[in-house]
């Protein structure tokens, strides 16, 4: 095969992110005739390794796991969990774990790198960990939980490593509620990126969070306990220290082993040789990612494994795609502190010139890196403030075009120079995306926004850092093209959300049909009904189901349930602060059984009851109401859950009632209606169990008072939230996440969480602050009388639904037949509970038709 003679059968070993982008390129060239099998060593889809810490505060498997829609492509075969053990270059085959044999035109080695563990005794102790999968993180997790039931008390860890992963994994133990510390053999942290002085700042940082640093410290030995566990680490000092837990983080190792069986040639040092095509000395092999070693170097990033991924693809149809070499710069947010390299960040150029701008009290360092003539911009090292990074990183290797202190100013640095790009420019890093391909997105493709140019050119896809830029360019070329840059909500509406708000309130209209008339025009679509039909319940007040707001609302708020994928409905009470009483237990379990419903528990605490039929959802109601209960509004863009621990009352490490804050949160903000659903958490103590900073707004109990964390998220794009305020007493917490929500609510975007919001806010959280602490727009009071009257004019939508008797007509199967129930709902038994049938389980006349209590219909 040559390299126009596309492959009909390409073979993937290593279900990793840098194949995940592999197939996605591969895909987007090939035609029909093309199939692709990855076979991969690991259990699970490809996921996030960047984001793998997340998994500790709350995300699951299915939160990291990358775009679905990439091996569910009928050209793509996945063989998870089945490891290749063999290649047999002469019969162009591999063989897997479980003697599956499959051929291939073209293999692609993207079998990844693997943590080492430092050839000490003990090293291998049950208590020792890497950081490295999923699965690595999961075990650790259970040894925590488990050792601090045995030990009765808090644990203690070590992480050796004080590089990128070592400050990732210090953090989880933090998570976890071990108190962590870095072992790192050299002078300081991040060594291979940043200079001392960085690296010293960034130490100073890291102990601010409680976490001790000991550099210059090289682990000789790893001691047991008497049953065999970790139980302390001997330094080359002959000191001692004790730990209960080890987490190693010392580097890692190309996963080449496959490569040299199969004699392909490889580095002394590790890694299959390629050249800048991706192919190895094998014509029909090529290698990508942490397992290639190109100029005699593997490098751990996901950039430089994305930017092969493509030049991979290309190549293999017909394109002249060469790999540039390693970009290493990186941008990452290391237990709460902004750190950024790129470029020679070590200033490793013959007569290179520094500029630095360092404040040791605000803990922020920034360095510049110079040609000798102080003209061209080599590189740079942030620390404590990377609010530049994006605007200069693209700048590497061209003139910096203006004083460089200018870019170091403590304001939060200059404007970024997008407009001075040129078109060769690397804007995005990890998808090889150049400032004029940004362009050609916005004039060639048509691209109107920098969400349609993200979607275009990926740009700003993966780790998110240059996105700002992108935003820049695009609305830069739109401009010049004449193009207004569009904030609007719809093509019914030409304001913003936020200039809707502002509208609505100064215009005191209330009904959509008067806002559409006054501000819009044509009869709106769905995205602006139920948007505005979300301001109006804020400002208005009145219920979801009431006169023409009825009409606007999405299909879960129009039936106050989420509609589930067979049509059916679930049903989720409101429980504030996980709090439930063994009555409220029995009736929610008669209910459920009932009315033949599927029960589990959500990760926010309370009881989810699934299959309900559109008609038997008012009596449902009616019965859980009667018994007390209210609304969970799980189908709403509204307060869902406030989780929290036992807190003081029960757990001995409580240091305040997080129950008692937990329940007065949650009975203040439900039924507040916002751009996207709202969390919250209170941990009531450093432990953190409730994983508040997980959430939107995160509250934890210290012995000065409560802490409040902003900005958290889970989902596709996990966010850590953000410390707000520290030290508050009940009252001041409480106001100041009403403010808080309230500020969110009038200006976020639609759909946009509190994360991004914060974002994109100015200032940041800094700005935030102002706002809402300062009052520097004068606006606090407003925000609280705002949430004063949302707290006054609260009601159960369920309890006043059940009162009105013409809300009710519409919870009908059928106009002419109320009662009679869907017929297209079919269900079979598993686990002594029930759920939908498949559609073989259709076919097979077997399941129970029309509803989970009535006898099975063969």
């Amino acid at each position: 095969m040559t390299e126009t003679s596309p492959p009909h059968r390409v073979v993937v070993v290593g279900a990793s992110m840098v194949a995940h982008r592999f197939v996605e390129s591969l895909l987007a060239r090939a035609d029909t005739a093309t199939t692709v099998t990855v076979i991969g060593e690991e259990p699970h889809r490809p996921y996030d390794r960047v984001a793998l810490t997340s998994f500790l505060s709350g995300a699951t498997p299915d939160d990291l796991t990358l775009d679905r829609s990439v091996f569910d492509d009928h050209r793509v075969d996945l063989l998870a969990g089945d490891p290749v053990i063999r290649i047999d270059r002469g019969a162009a085959t591999v063989l897997t774990a479980s003697r599956a044999t499959v051929p291939y035109d073209t293999l692609v080695l993207a079998t990844g790198s693997s943590a080492a563990r430092p050839a000490v005794e003990g090293a291998d102790l049950p208590g020792c960990f890497v950081y490295r999968t999923i699965d690595d993180l999961s075990s650790l997790r259970e040894y925590v939980a488990e050792r601090e039931r045995q030990l009765g008390r808090p644990l203690t860890g070590k992480v050796i490593g004080g590089g990128l992963l070592g400050l990732e994994a210090v953090g989880a133990l933090q998570e976890l509620g071990v108190d962590g510390a870095v072992v790192h053999s050299g002078t300081h942290l991040m060594s291979a990126q940043l200079d001392r002085a960085g690296g010293d700042v960034l130490g100073r940082l890291i102990e601010r969070r409680d976490i001790t640093v000991r550099t210059s410290t090289r682990t000789t030995r790893i001691d047991a306990d008497r049953t065999g566990r970790v139980a302390g680490l001997e330094f080359h000092d002959g000191s001692r220290e004790p730990t209960d837990v080890v987490v190693f983080t010392v580097g890692v190792r190309p996963n080449d082993a496959l490569a040299r069986e199969a004699q392909l040639a490889c580095e002394s040092d590790g890694g299959v040789r390629i050249d800048d095509t991706c192919r190895t000395s094998d014509e029909r092999i090529l290698a990508i990612g942490e397992v290639a070693a190109f100029d005699g170097r593997c490098v751990g990033l996901v950039a430089p494994g994305y930017a092969m991924a493509e030049v991979a693809a290309d190549r293999l149809f017909g394109g002249s795609a060469t790999f540039p070499g390693y970009d290493d710069s990186a941008k990452l947010k290391l237990s709460g502190v902004d750190v950024a390299s790129f470029g020679d960040a070590l200033a490793t150029a013959p007569d290179a010139l520094d500029v630095v701008y360092t404040d040791p009290v605000g803990g922020v360092y920034k360095k510049l890196v110079l040609s000798d003539d102080a003209s061209t911009l080599l590189g740079g090292i942030f620390v404590g403030d990377a609010a530049s990074y994006g605007a200069l990183r693209p700048l590497v290797g061209r003139p910096l075009g203006a004083d460089p202190a200018a870019y170091l100013l403590p304001s939060g640095g200059m404007e970024a120079p997008a407009g001075e790009l040129p078109d060769e420019a690397i804007v995005c890093s990890c998808s090889s995306v150049t400032a004029g391909r940004i362009r050609s997105a916005v004039h060639e493709d048509g691209c109107a926004d920098a969400g349609e140019v993200k979607a275009c050119t990926k740009a700003g896809a993966t780790c998110g850092s240059c996105f700002a830029m992108v935003k820049k360019i695009t609305a830069q070329e739109l401009t010049a093209l004449g193009k207004s840059v569009s904030s609007a909500l719809c093509e019914h509406f030409d304001l913003s959300r936020r200039q809707l708000y502002d509208a609505i309130v100064v215009s005191r209209e209330t009904t959509f049909s008067g806002i559409l008339e006054r501000f819009g025009r044509g009869r709106g679509c769905d995205v602006c009904k139920p948007t505005i039909a979300s301001i109006l319940h804020g400002l208005v007040g009145e219920h979801v189901l009431d006169g023409e707001s009825a009409a606007l609302q999405d299909t879960n708020d129009h039936v106050m349930a989420n509609m589930q994928k067979d049509g059916s409905y679930s049903v989720v009470p409101r429980m504030p602060g996980g709090e439930v009483t063994p009555d409220g237990l029995v009736v929610i379990g008669e209910v459920a059984r009932d009315f033949g419903l599927y029960t589990k528990l959500t990760g926010g605490q309370r009881i989810d009851m699934f299959g309900a039929r559109l008609e038997q959802l008012p009596d449902i109601w009616r019965r859980l109401v009667e018994a007390g209960f209210e609304s969970g509004q799980a189908y709403g863009k509204s307060l869902r859950t406030v989780k929290s621990c036992v807190g003081s009352t029960w757990c001995r490490y409580g240091v305040l009632d997080a129950v008692g804050m937990a329940v007065r949160l949650e009975l203040r903000y439900r039924g507040l209606r916002s751009p996207h659903k709202l969390k919250l958490g209170v941990s009531g103590c450093a432990r953190e169990c409730a994983e508040a900073r997980s959430k939107d707004a995160g509250v934890i109990a210290t012995e000065n008072g409560w802490n409040l964390y902003v900005g958290g998220n889970g989902g596709f794009t996990p966010r850590h939230a953000q410390l707000l305020a520290e030290g508050l007493d009940d009252d001041a917490l409480i106001r100041t996440i009403d403010r808080y929500f309230m500020y969110y609510i009038r200006t976020a975007d639609r759909l946009q969480r509190t994360a991004p919001w914060l974002a994109d806010l100015d200032g940041g959280l800094d700005g935030l602050r102002e706002v809402i602490i300062d009052d520097s727009l004068g606006i606090a009071g407003d925000l609280d009388d705002a949430m004063a009257r949302h707290v006054d004019a609260y009601e159960d939508e369920w309890a006043a639904t059940l009162k009105d008797p013409d809300k009710l007509t519409r919870f009908h199967s059928f106009v002419n037949a109320p009662t009679t129930p869907d017929p297209s709902l079919a269900y079979v038994a598993e686990r002594g509970q029930v759920r939908p049938a498949s559609d073989e389980e259709r076919q097979s006349g077997s399941v129970m038709i029309a509803g989970t209590t009535l006898e099975v219909r063969q």
